[in-house]
């Protein structure tokens, strides 16, 4: 397939049409696109899979038992019937985006991920843009405004600035929102010490919806497992909505288990802090590049130079794909954003950068 014939992609990971500019396979292309843990699936998700292989012959439990009950011990002392698995946090988000519809107005925090556009957009909700402003290389939060009622539609931390808000910087949103989604998918990269997580407030809040992500943290996209935490009477709403079986049986058992693997965890903590530094430092004296500070396994870089050129030519030259941000209509073709991987890999960005950045 040509290179011509693939559209430019609008979500990170598009492998087939990175190797179709770079005129490789798409196992030989060194993705910094799709932020993606790079030291999973862990072998705790493997062994699941294995040992459960026979039940593939069987129906999924349609209340995915097991799996909510790992999950609210995780998030004691919130109770099972407080937590909704999905075919990944997509499945929630689009049930999410028929409640917003519900509302006179949707606020969305921009700029924003795509696929919220599609959820809200899909069943035709009425979408106000609320975008962060960037003052001296930090994105802040709106100002509070008193008129504002409706829906609100959120992450945090942030993609794809990797801005971390306080929880008392969202808390009073609660109070004023009618309904307030907040997609938490990245938040188990930071330690459990310096997250701000609004789980412990989805009982005092019967508008709070919480979206949370397992493929990200333990790299299993291909697999589709996240949940949602929200009011039992929301979820039991949204159950009737879907299909029987959202998730299948190798999803469910390698959720149960990747969230009892600890050692995995730490791992990917202590990975994540040196990586992130050995980037934004690698990448600060850089010409023409400003990366910002960030909570998550990924940072947003501001490039002088168009990055369009550089995504063509880090691809041609060094089989290397970062996500070009042309997809957040507000920050255009002078930022990009690349996944943290591990140093040997970091390294191998740091270098083709170094060599083709003068040439452009």
């Amino acid at each position: 397939m040509s290179a011509q014939s693939l559209a430019r992609p609008g979500h990170g990971g598009n492998l087939t049409w990175a190797a179709s500019i770079a005129g490789c396979s798409p196992s030989e292309i060194l993705d910094f696109s799709a932020s993606i843990n790079p030291w999973g699936p862990p072998q705790s998700a493997l062994e699941a899979i294995q040992t459960h292989l026979g039940d593939l012959r069987a129906y999924p439990d349609p209340q995915y038992r097991v799996l909510r009950n790992a999950l609210s011990q995780i998030h004691s002392p919130l109770e099972a019937d407080w937590i909704l698995p999905g075919n990944g946090a997509a499945e929630l988000l689009t049930l999410a985006g028929w409640d917003l519809a519900q509302q006179e107005t949707t606020y969305l925090l921009t700029p924003a991920f795509g696929d919220y556009r599609r959820s809200l957009s899909a069943f035709r909700a009425r979408v106000i843009e609320w975008p962060l402003s960037e003052q001296q290389g930090q994105w802040s939060f709106p100002a509070l405004g008193l008129d504002k009622r409706g829906g609100l539609l959120l992450n945090n931390p942030h993609n794809p600035t990797g801005r971390l808000f306080e929880q008392e910087m969202i808390e009073p949103y609660l109070e004023q929102f009618d309904l307030v989604v907040v997609d938490e998918a990245f938040m188990d990269f930071l330690r459990p010490q310096q997250q701000q997580s609004l789980v412990a407030r989805v009982p005092k809040y019967k508008n709070l919806v919480v979206l949370r992500s397992l493929t990200k943290f333990y790299s299993i996209p291909g697999l589709r497992l996240g949940y949602a935490i929200a009011h039992p009477d929301r979820l039991h709403r949204w159950q009737q909505w879907r299909d029987p079986w959202p998730v299948n049986v190798l999803a469910a058992a390698v959720g149960t288990a990747v969230l009892q693997d600890h050692a995995f965890q730490q791992h990917t903590w202590d990975w994540l802090s040196h990586a992130r530094s050995q980037l934004v430092n690698g990448l600060t004296p850089l010409p023409g590049l400003r990366p910002y500070p960030g909570a998550a396994n990924f940072l947003l870089v501001y490039s002088r130079q168009p990055v369009p050129e550089l995504q063509m030519a880090l691809l041609k030259r060094d089989r290397i794909l970062i996500r070009d941000c042309l997809s957040f209509g507000e920050l255009g073709q002078h930022y990009f954003r690349v996944a943290i991987r591990t140093e040997a890999e970091n390294q191998r960005l740091l270098d083709a950068m170094t060599n083709i950045l003068p040439s452009l």
